[in-house]
């Protein structure tokens, strides 16, 4: 049988490293500074440098199931995550942090089913997004639409409980923003505070505000719930 992996790799190696081996080099020489942490679903569908038309040094990624950010307190065990946000802070000064939700997302759908009880780890890691699901029994598609923004918002919210980046966006120094990807469309909706609402990327005016407190919104704007999701909506 192929192995396709080794031919993957043998590909790269060959036809595309070449288009980028100085780059990488100065990466080496130089070190890494990349101006945005990226924390992202794993799902395969979810493709950062796609999404940001980045290249190589440009992202400092962090994915794992459903986008979830954990409590900077440790209440939720030592996680890589945690680890990547204060690295990717302190040591690498990114200037923005995307959170990246998306449509037909697996983590956020499983908030509404019973837990597997032959995966404990992935139970315990769910209940990260219990705050964003909505009272009802059966979620169909809007439900499950309003879940997955609600979870983006409620880990913006988290985030600010990491004291370094509290204090950086509270000097202007670090930008949170938080996105939905439609896969079908092709389209990130930002969430925009004065709004109250997710925007296509396509008619907003930024990529992204955040922090979102209630006492940010524009006069007249609509009431946000407790995940930063309009009220209604």
């Amino acid at each position: 049988m192929p192995d396709e992996l080794l031919a993957r790799l043998r590909r790269f190696h060959d036809d595309a490293f070449p288009a980028y081996e100085a780059r990488f080099k100065a990466l080496v020489d130089d070190g890494q500074h990349p101006s945005t942490l990226f924390i992202g679903c794993s799902d395969s569908r979810v493709v950062p440098y796609m999404l940001t038309g980045s290249g190589p040094g440009e992202l400092f990624l962090v994915r794992n199931v459903a986008a979830f950010v954990p409590p900077w307190d440790g209440s939720a065990g030592h996680h890589g995550t945690s680890a990547a946000i204060e690295f990717a802070v302190l040591t690498l000064g990114v200037r923005h942090i995307i959170v990246c939700g998306h449509s037909h997302c697996g983590g956020i759908r499983a908030l509404y089913a019973e837990p597997h009880p032959d995966a404990p780890n992935l139970n315990g890691w769910l209940a990260l997004g219990r705050e964003a699901v909505l009272p009802v029994a059966d979620p169909g598609p809007e439900v499950l639409r309003r879940t997955e923004q609600r979870a983006v918002v409620l880990q913006l919210e988290r985030l600010m409980d990491y004291p370094m980046v509290r204090e950086r966006v509270e000097r202007g120094e670090l930008s949170l923003h938080g996105w939905h990807f439609i896969i079908e469309q092709g389209e990130v909706h930002v969430f925009d505070v004065h709004r109250g609402a997710f925007v296509p990327a396509s008619k907003s005016a930024h990529a992204g505000t955040g922090p979102y407190l209630s006492h940010d919104l524009a006069p007249g704007a609509p009431g946000l719930d407790p995940c930063g999701v309009p009220s209604g909506a």
